[in-house]
């Protein structure tokens, strides 16, 4: 199993319930192929650049998921059946490039907690 982003566009969705169901019904897709979904963020509704099918805005929402790489292609296939789904785009997750961001931040909270725990003792 291989770790995934996926950013889903959806079009027409008025209410946060209708969102919420055309999304489980898109991520029953990831778990009908044995795939598992590890986060699920709402970017919000923006509008497109230009319009794209006659279409001005749409609601996106990332997900990242597990799945085996020889699924990918059928993922993205049963997504053009489901008219919920607008648009779909997968990346593979570079995994040493997440652990040199998880590094990077940490070593810069230290820094920022070191630089905190300093400051009073030279003001005093």
């Amino acid at each position: 199993m291989k770790k995934y982003d996926a950013l889903y566009i959806f079009v027409g969705v008025a209410k946060d319930d209708i969102l919420n169901a055309n999304l489980e019904k898109a991520l029953a897709e990831v778990t009908r192929l044995g795939g598992n979904v590890l986060e699920t963020v709402s970017l919000g509704k923006r509008a497109f650049s230009r319009p794209m099918s006659k279409k001005e805005s749409g609601v996106y929402v990332k997900v990242r998921m597990e799945l085996d790489p020889a699924k990918v292609d059928e993922l993205v296939n049963r997504y053009k059946l489901v008219e919920e789904v607008f648009r779909v785009q997968i990346l593979a997750v570079d995994e040493r490039r997440e652990a040199k961001i998880v590094a990077e931040r940490t070593a810069r909270a230290a820094r920022a907690a070191k630089s905190e725990t300093a400051t009073p003792e030279a003001q005093a």
